[in-house]
């Protein structure tokens, strides 16, 4: 038997379904927030030893969130993971107490954990250009290798995530000179196409055997299907270990080096946002911290000790 009521269950069902008309969230982050929300619920029907309809949601107390975060510490959530489920809780606490009329202070007042917000992990510039020419060596077929070199390319040269780029379709091709992509929550950016990204793709598509479709994925697997992000992810694996390379050099490394990169040679923060297509400043700001990282591990081996 579910340890949530069908009246909690609805409406978590029903904030949910606002969520993506409202704001796009992404299916994998719908599936996250109905992970952390059912799990507190489930909490509380165990902690109050009965489920709990709406009514006794709207009287969950300070103790009540106390011991929630307590259990959750003890099960050995991170602070992190922690303070991801808090806002998923309070963000479903918001939207229940606008629709029943109640007051949600004792779920919108509880802190979330204090912890340190790792920094994005690029690669150098000598770097980046070298997992581009090693991932073209990581298939025997020319067509594949001008793929993957196609795709690691624009996320590199254009900042894209895998998936903005794995979105594009044959309409799209050839590149023009800037892309309009859509991104999380929807949200539209234009960013401009360097010629190497150009070239990358053209070399692909004169190699590819499967027919260009407007309708269809630009970028193809083997067999003729839309590509899956893996085989992107499987060479730069086998990229970054044959030139020695960190774990953290991931396709999504190449975004990060886009965005440090740009701000290394004097680009403009704001600019760096829109092309990101960040919603808040404040997460571009993470790559002057690592600017200024880099800066200082430069310092220390170069500069002469007293």
């Amino acid at each position: 038997m579910s340890l949530i009521s069908p009246a909690c269950r609805d409406a978590l069902q029903h904030w949910l379904e606002g969520l993506v008309a409202l704001s796009g969230r992404s299916t994998n982050t719908q599936a996250a927030y109905r992970s952390d929300v059912n799990d507190f619920l489930s909490f509380m029907t165990l902690h109050h030893s009965e489920r709990q309809g709406l009514a006794a949601l709207a009287r969950i107390t300070v103790s009540d969130m106390r011991a929630w975060m307590a259990d959750q510490r003890g099960s050995g959530v991170g602070a992190r993971s922690l303070a991801r489920k808090l806002s998923a809780v309070k963000s479903f606490y918001r939207w229940l107490a606008e629709r029943e009329g109640f007051e949600p202070t004792a779920v919108l007042s509880t802190r979330a954990p204090k912890f340190t917000k790792k920094l994005p992990r690029p690669v150098d510039e000598d770097a980046a250009r070298a997992l581009i020419e090693t991932v073209e060596l990581q298939s025997t077929n020319d067509w594949v290798s001008a793929r993957d070199v196609a795709v690691v390319t624009l996320l590199y040269g254009c900042g894209l995530r895998i998936s903005e780029a794995l979105s594009l379709t044959g309409a799209d091709a050839p590149l023009p000179k800037s892309l309009r992509i859509v991104g999380k929550g929807n949200k539209e950016r234009i960013v401009p196409v360097l010629p190497a990204a150009q070239a990358a793709l053209d070399r692909y598509l004169v190699l590819c055997p499967h027919p260009l479709d407007k309708t269809k994925p630009l970028f193809r697997g083997v067999r003729g299907g839309a590509l899956n992000p893996r085989a992107i992810q499987a060479a730069m694996a086998k990229a970054r270990q044959q030139l020695g390379l960190p774990a953290t050099a991931t396709p999504h490394a190449l975004r990060h080096s886009f965005a440090t990169h740009l701000l290394s040679a004097g680009g403009d923060l704001r600019a760096i946002q829109e092309l990101l297509g960040h919603a808040s400043l404040s997460t571009t700001q993470t790559y002057t911290a690592v600017d200024t990282a880099r800066l200082m591990e430069v310092y220390d081996r170069t500069h002469p000790k007293a």
